[in-house]
C-alpha cells in the first residue's frame, strides 16, 4: 500500500478582503514611491516654483551629472572600492557558506547569525565605530579612508554573498564531491573543479548584489570619506546637493542614474537565481 502525499490547498479569500488588501498594498507602494518620484521630478525640472509639478522639463542635468568634475573621480573611487570589497566578499562568503553547508561543528548557528549581523546593525554605527577604533592608527580615515571603506563595504555586503552561495551549495549533491575525493582529488580541487562551476550563477548573482549595493553605500561613505579626492559616489551626491543653484537637480539626476543601475543589477541577479532569489535570507 502506498501512502498519498499531502497536498497544499489554496483558499480563495472573499472578494471584499481581496479588494481591501489590494487597495492597502497599493497605497503602501505609492507612499514608498513618493521619495523616488520627487527625485525624478527634481532631476527633470527646468522651472519649478510654487507649483505641484514642474512648469517645464529638461534632460540637461543627466549629462551634467555624469560630466561634473566631482562625479567622475567619485565614480572611479566607488568602482575601485566596490570591486575590491566584492572580491573579499566572494572569498569569505564562499568559505563561510561551504562551512555552514558541508561541515558539522559547534557554533555553526552562531557563525550564521554573526555573518548576518551587518544587515541588522545600522551602517552609521559601524562607521563611527571605525572612526573611533582607527583614529590614531595607520588606517586613520582622516588621512586615507580607502582601506577602511573597502573593509566597511565588504562587511556590510557579506550577507548577500553568503546567502547566495549557501543556496547554491544546498542545491549541489554532496555525493558529487565525495566521488571526486574518492578519486584522489583534494577538497580544494573538488570545490574548484566540481562545486564552483555548478553554483556559478549563484556566485555571479551574489557578486552583482554585493557590488551594486556597495556602489551605493551611504552611511560609511558619508562618515569615513572626508577629503574630496576620496569621495565615493554617494558622498559626491551629498556634496552636490549643497550647491545653491543647480546642485539639487544634478544630485537628483545622479541619484536617478544610481536607481537605474541598482534596478538593472537586481533584475540581473533575479534572472540568474530565479525562484531561489526569495530564499536568500532565510536562516
Amino acid at each position: 500500500m502506498s501512502k498519498g502525499g499531502a497536498r497544499s490547498t489554496e483558499i480563495e479569500p472573499p472578494a471584499l478582503i481581496k479588494i481591501s488588501l489590494t487597495l492597502f498594498f497599493t497605497l503602501v507602494i505609492l507612499l514608498a514611491s513618493l521619495p523616488h518620484l520627487s527625485v525624478i521630478l527634481t532631476s527633470l525640472r527646468e522651472k519649478w516654483f510654487m507649483t505641484i509639478l514642474p512648469e517645464s522639463y529638461t534632460l540637461k542635468y543627466y549629462s551634467e551629472a555624469l560630466g561634473h568634475k566631482l562625479t567622475l573621480p567619485a565614480i572611479r573611487n566607488s568602482i575601485i572600492l566596490s570591486s575590491l570589497s566584492t572580491i573579499a566578499d566572494v572569498i569569505v562568503g564562499l568559505t563561510v557558506a561551504w562551512l555552514l553547508t558541508r561541515k558539522k561543528f559547534r557554533g555553526a548557528e552562531l557563525l550564521d547569525a554573526v555573518v548576518m549581523l551587518p544587515l541588522a546593525i545600522p551602517g552609521i554605527v559601524l562607521a563611527f565605530g571605525y572612526v573611533a577604533s582607527f583614529a590614531d592608527t595607520p588606517l586613520n580615515p582622516r588621512e586615507n579612508p580607502m582601506p577602511l571603506l573597502v573593509i566597511a563595504y565588504a562587511m556590510r555586503r557579506l550577507p548577500y554573498m553568503v546567502r547566495a552561495a549557501y543556496v547554491g551549495f544546498q542545491q549541489v549533491s554532496v555525493t558529487l564531491e565525495e566521488a571526486g575525493m574518492n578519486l584522489g582529488s583534494s577538497t580544494i580541487r573538488v570545490l574548484y573543479k566540481i562545486t564552483v562551476p555548478l553554483i556559478i550563477a549563484n556566485i555571479i548573482a551574489g557578486s552583482i548584489m554585493a557590488f551594486a549595493f556597495a556602489m551605493l553605500e551611504v552611511s560609511d561613505s558619508l562618515i569615513l570619506a572626508i577629503k574630496e579626492q576620496f569621495y565615493p559616489l554617494t558622498k559626491a551626491i551629498y556634496q552636490l546637493l549643497g550647491r545653491i543653484e543647480d546642485g539639487p537637480c544634478i544630485a537628483s539626476a545622479l541619484g536617478v542614474w544610481a536607481m537605474v543601475f541598482l534596478a538593472l543589477s537586481l533584475l540581473t541577479a533575479n534572472a540568474l537565481l530565479g525562484k531561489r532569489m526569495g530564499t536568500l535570507f532565510r536562516i
